[in-house]
């Protein structure tokens, strides 16, 4: 297990930045922070970085997780200070601190995600909302490499350990938390039952923000 880890934000433009490509920022923010960090090994070695929980492009975060080995005897306590000042504007660093916990204990993430409507959110879209959210099964239809005709169906209620939905003048706040792995359920899949099940509740679009990553009792895992 990696001896180090970064807690930080994604946000602004920052959150169009794709997973691979923020992988490679990091990897340079190192470089430019003149932080030494553990490389692989081999041919072509480079710096080891690695995200427990890849982030969709145009999902915001306040708590996203980067895994590594910094060499030598690190003052963790600067290294937040010196990376943020090298990344690019909108990702912020926010600790430094010793891996402990193993990331197959990373079991929930809390998501919110709004669900926007210009015009004024439609009456009781929030009362359909919640008795779609309350049913004893829901299915949907996702990509799947495995399955043979590309498509499998997903019952989302499992996956789903706590949903509230509030509602405001011109949008609707689900707080959801998700199964994060083994499997993970993308919240984007949640939107997508509401398109099918409750025509009337479609959003004009919709935003996406991670906001903890939770252990199997549903606190704070780090």
């Amino acid at each position: 297990m990696p001896k180090h880890r970064l807690a930080f934000s994604k946000a602004e433009t920052a959150k169009y930045i794709s997973h691979l490509d923020l992988m490679r920022t990091f990897q340079r923010a190192f470089l430019r922070a003149e932080l030494p960090i553990r490389h692989t090994e081999g041919f072509n070695p480079h710096a080891f970085v690695s995200i427990p929980l890849p982030l969709s492009v145009g999902y915001s975060s306040a708590c996203e997780v980067l895994e590594c080995e910094l060499l030598g005897k690190p003052d963790l306590e600067t290294v937040p200070e010196r990376m943020t000042a090298v990344l690019p504007e909108g990702i912020t660093v926010t600790r430094c601190y010793d891996a402990v916990r193993p990331v197959k204990q990373l079991c929930y993430v809390n998501y919110i995600v709004t669900l926007e409507y210009p015009s004024g959110a439609p009456f009781g879209v929030d009362t359909a909302t919640r008795d779609l959210l309350a049913r004893e099964r829901l299915e949907v239809i996702k990509r799947s490499k495995k399955a043979r005709s590309g498509q499998v169906a997903v019952d989302l209620i499992p996956l789903i350990a706590r949903a509230t939905v509030e509602e405001r003048r011109d949008c609707i706040i689900l707080d959801l938390v998700v199964r994060a792995q083994n499997p993970g359920l993308n919240p984007e899949l949640v939107v997508s039952a509401i398109r099918e099940h409750c025509p009337g509740a479609v959003p004009d679009s919709v935003c996406f923000h991670r906001r903890a990553v939770l252990d199997e009792r549903l606190e704070i895992w780090e």
